[in-house]
């Protein structure tokens, strides 16, 4: 069930288990299994946990993501990332009242989807948190599958419409399940990389609708929360594997038609070159998000509503209503 780490990281596991001699910086007891290379720590398989736990709290805080007596619904697909922060939220949430439920959408894609559902099923049974699921054809009356074969392929790449069901989907099933906060596991390098998607698109303004403080939006007034995106995604790969969370590696089928990859790329390899440099990245881009926020164009796309299905829309139809139409008029 678990893949190799390094068909999801360009990382080889190698890499990732680091057997030292020397002891951890943090507790200075047990020997370490990382080297977090931005910051020289050394760092043992307790301590390296609890950064991360702290990271995405110190996340929680810094943006009041979350507040007293939230219904929190976690987009969980069944891969690291969002497998890593359902269990973070279950572990730091503990105690406190924001109530917890995982949610996933089944895209329908033969022979990827079937294995992650299961795995998210197991887990959130193991840990005692509720699992709805929702599908693209329930929704949408036709499946992943079903669209790419009808769709007008010079229009509209797969992951542009997988991304705007997706969104749609997660939208609707935190709705049914009484949720105001959704938290999706995206990640530094994610950040990073939709920041560089928008800019070479020439989609600046969308940029704004970064950054990390929530908005609220919709009939219901749901926000939209990141808490992991402070965090490598190496080291929630090294997360997820020191607790034995089960997790999906194998990649979507449809990714190649994505420039994401490209950009994760060239990416990981800056950091091995120069370590930190996503982070001086990020911290770049967070200062550039929050200026394009506090723009009254920015603010007006925000509450602009679709005159077809009546939902939050950035133009007169939304991307999800124009993507169906496109479909069944090929169809």
């Amino acid at each position: 069930m678990l893949k190799t780490v390094k068909s999801i990281n360009d990382e080889c596991p190698q890499t990732l288990f680091i057997q030292m001699s020397k002891q951890c910086s943090k507790c200075k007891k047990s020997n370490a299994i990382y080297l977090r290379n931005y910051s020289g720590e050394l760092l043992c398989k307790k301590c390296f946990i609890k950064s991360v736990e702290y990271k995405a709290k110190r996340t929680l805080s810094k943006f009041s993501m979350i507040k007293h007596g939230d219904r929190v619904a976690v987009a969980v697909s069944g891969g690291k990332d969002s497998l890593a922060l359902l269990n973070i939220l279950k572990n730091i949430l503990s105690g406190v009242n924001p109530e917890l439920v995982a949610i996933t959408v089944d895209e329908g894609i033969k022979g990827y989807r079937d294995e992650s559902l299961n795995i998210v099923k197991c887990f959130c049974s193991s840990i005692g948190v509720e699992n709805r699921v929702v599908s693209f054809s329930e929704l949408f009356g036709l499946s992943m599958d079903n669209a790419m074969e009808v769709r007008p392929s010079e229009k509209i790449s797969s992951c542009s419409m997988c991304g705007t069901f997706r969104r749609r989907a997660i939208d609707q099933l935190a709705e049914s399940c009484g949720a105001n906060v959704i938290a999706t596991g995206h990640n530094l390098d994610d950040y990073i990389q939709t920041f560089l998607i928008n800019l070479f698109a020439g989609d600046v303004e969308r940029i704004g609708w970064t950054y990390p403080e929530p908005i609220e939006y919709g009939v219901g007034g749901l926000k939209k929360i990141k808490p992991l995106m402070e965090i490598y995604e190496k080291e929630l790969v090294l997360y997820a594997i020191h607790l034995n969370i089960p997790f999906q590696a194998e990649e979507c089928p449809y990714k190649d038609e994505s420039i994401r990859s490209a950009f994760r790329s060239h990416l990981n390899n800056l950091e091995k070159i120069h370590p930190g440099i996503k982070y001086n990245a990020y911290n770049s881009i967070l200062k550039i998000a929050k200026k394009l926020k506090s723009t009254n164009n920015v603010i007006d796309r925000e509450h602009r509503r679709c005159l077809v299905c009546g939902r939050d829309s950035s133009g007169d139809v939304c991307s999800v209503c124009s993507t169906l139409n496109l479909l069944f008029k090929k169809n």
